[in-house]
């Protein structure tokens, strides 16, 4: 190993960094330069292995910075490479530009959107656990700061890679002592970094980061290592290194160099020679899944329907179940995740059949989304699958994931004041209105078994994110078994006479709600239109207002909280008529009791909806 070669491209590199973010006039050179020698060596050493003129091989190492604001750092070492030209690293952090002030999709060698802190090393096991998956022989390498290290999905990431025996994941975290504003928790305490590390299962390597030799000692033996343990390297590194003004001081963080500063800088750094690092080639992995590669060419699944009976009791987490051991049988790029729940979300059904193509996640929905991420950034198509409130607690990654080009199956069951007796922390009522906030996102809420099946089938043949909510008790079979359920659409129970009527707009467990209103109020010659609302987002606008724009009005009834559900969804599309859009939600404190018990007591139940109707007329 050439050591000379190496110090004169982390010079380059350091180079980079400075110039850029100075003529950016904004950025993190600091963070990017306690890193420098790290990366530097890892890409040019011989360790990192890719064909950079094909960032789409499946057989290309994977590198994720999940200290994302260290872009700098990031877009240098492929300017060292000999892919991002000078000129365009002075276009950093520009209107416009790839170079975003943190990694994006819009940059070629990005693996996934980084920034918010914590979420690399769970997208790294999606990507390693694909490698496994695909028996390819690509190693994922995620470099952290020690600073993210106090995020918990760090750690569930840690456990699932343990418990996964990932050999081929290599975290890399830079401990450089400050953070934002001072001090980390733990400062250069390596030491307890490698206590912690290994006791979530994993293989040690405690260096000084700024060593080339103690560097490269480490990359050599993490590639010769037989233990089966996934790999962390814990560097003692110094924020600012190189740079004698800036090494170690604090306060600099997220600042860029002024003019006279980075002059200052250069002069300290020593000449630099333009030159071009070269990156090892691949290993590729003969033979390799062929059918699992192919897949991604875009074949459509089949929803391969099971044969229903009209009034049949089946929840629609029941018939999920079904339509994915369906779904499995199809396409090997269907994958299963589930977070320790799989009895009740009835993903069970693709463990019990085909246990290699389901991934326990345990009680981790975090790490969990993280994961179907790298799974999905790696071709395949995930179902990540939890009770609906939990979903909650990982929107911070399931936010991140549309930056992406995601396409992750999101399944939450239990959903609303309908489960019963569990009582109010099992109750999703906030889930609707998260996933309609996700940028082309999908949201679909099937009322009973053959819609069900259908929209699991229709969200894999669909490109991007997809919530898809369940329900837990039994609903009765209202769809025959040929009865179409496109993306974007909503299904309308009309009621026998013509003239003027109110339209009640349900999903899920209130459409039946609505459709026994339906049925009560005929018997007293009032009627109504009945719209099952099982595509919330996108939402079929001109269907609806078609419908509503000679109506008294319409009522939108939903087992979830007024703010951002459905009841706000159609009065968004109804905006343009002279027809009032009145909400039945839950509005007060949920409590435990019987399904029906619960639903009359928000007042979202048949009884609330004839109500409503026989006040309006």
């Amino acid at each position: 190993m050439n050591i000379k070669n190496l110090e004169d491209l982390a010079r380059l590199t350091r180079y980079y960094i400075l110039t850029s973010t100075t003529q950016a006039g904004s950025g993190h050179p600091t963070s990017s330069l306690s890193a420098t020698d790290l990366m530097s060596t890892l890409m040019f050493g011989g360790f990192f292995k890719a064909d950079l003129d094909n960032p789409l091989n499946p057989d290309n190492d994977r590198l994720i910075f999940s200290k994302g604001h260290a872009s700098p750092l990031f877009y240098s070492l492929y300017a060292v490479a000999g892919k991002v030209a000078e000129e365009e690293l002075g276009t950093l952090r520009k209107f416009g530009s790839n170079l975003e002030g943190h990694p994006t999709m819009e940059f070629a060698f990005t693996e996934a959107a980084t920034g918010s802190l914590g979420q690399g090393l769970s997208i790294g096991v999606g990507m390693a656990l694909n490698a496994k998956s695909d028996k390819l022989k690509y190693r994922t390498f995620v470099l952290m700061g020690d600073s993210e290290t106090s995020e918990g999905s760090v750690w569930e990431a840690m456990a699932a890679a343990s418990f996964y025996k990932l050999d081929n994941l290599v975290g890399i975290i830079d401990v450089n002592r400050l953070g934002q504003r001072g001090e980390t928790a733990l400062g250069h305490d390596t030491k307890t970094y490698q206590k912690r590390v290994e006791s979530f299962g994993w293989k040690t390597w405690v260096i000084d980061g700024h060593d080339l030799n103690a560097i490269i000692k480490a990359f050599s033996e993490i590639e010769k290592d037989t233990s089966g343990l996934p790999k962390m390297i814990i560097a003692k590194t110094f924020k600012g290194a190189g740079v004698s003004f800036l090494q170690d001081k604090d306060n600099w963080h997220g600042k860029a160099l002024n003019p006279e500063e980075l002059e200052k800088a250069l002069v300290e750094l020593g000449p630099v020679e333009k030159m071009v690092g070269k990156i090892a080639k691949p290993v590729i992995a003969r033979p390799r899944s062929g059918e699992a590669i192919s897949v991604r060419s875009g074949s459509r699944i089949k929803s391969g329907m099971t044969e229903y009976k009209l009034g049949e009791m089946i929840a629609t987490r029941k018939a999920y179940g079904t339509a994915l051991v369906k779904l499995v049988k199809q396409r090997p790029d269907v994958l299963v995740l589930d977070a320790e729940v799989s009895n009740s979300t009835m993903a069970e059904s693709v463990k019990k059949e085909f246990p290699e193509r389901f991934f326990e996640m345990f009680i981790a929905e975090q790490n969990m989304a993280g994961t179907a991420l790298g799974l999905s950034r790696r071709g395949k198509i995930p179902f990540a699958s939890t009770f609906a409130a939990f979903w909650s607690r990982a929107f911070d990654q399931i936010r991140m994931s549309q930056y992406c080009d995601p396409n992750i199956k999101f399944v939450g069951s239990h959903a609303g004041v309908s489960i019963g007796e569990d009582g109010a922390s099992q109750m999703a009522l906030e889930d609707i209105a998260m996933f309609r906030t996700l940028l082309n996102g999908t949201v679909l809420y099937p009322s009973d078994a053959v819609s069900a099946e259908k929209l699991v089938a229709g969200s894999a043949n669909h490109k991007g994110n997809v919530y898809l909510r369940m329900t837990r008790a039994e609903t009765p079979v209202i769809y025959k078994n040929d009865e179409d359920f496109p993306i974007g659409g909503l299904k309308i129970h009309k009621g026998q006479n013509k003239g003027m009527r109110v339209v009640v707009v349900g999903a899920g467990i209130t459409l039946h709600e609505a459709l026994k209103a339906q049925i009560e109020l005929a018997k007293e010659k009032i009627e109504i239109d009945v719209v099952d609302l099982y595509s919330i987002k996108p939402l079929d606008e001109k269907t609806l207002i078609r419908l509503s724009k000679n109506s008294i009005a319409v009522i939108t009834v939903e087992d979830h909280y007024k703010e951002g559900g459905i009841g706000e969804a159609v009065t968004s599309a109804l905006s343009g008529l002279n027809v009032p859009v009145i909400s039945l939600a839950v509005s007060k404190m949920p409590r435990s009791g019987k399904p029906a018990e619960l639903l009359g007591y928000e007042e979202i139940d048949a009884k609330a909806i004839m109500k409503k109707v026989k006040k309006l007329i």
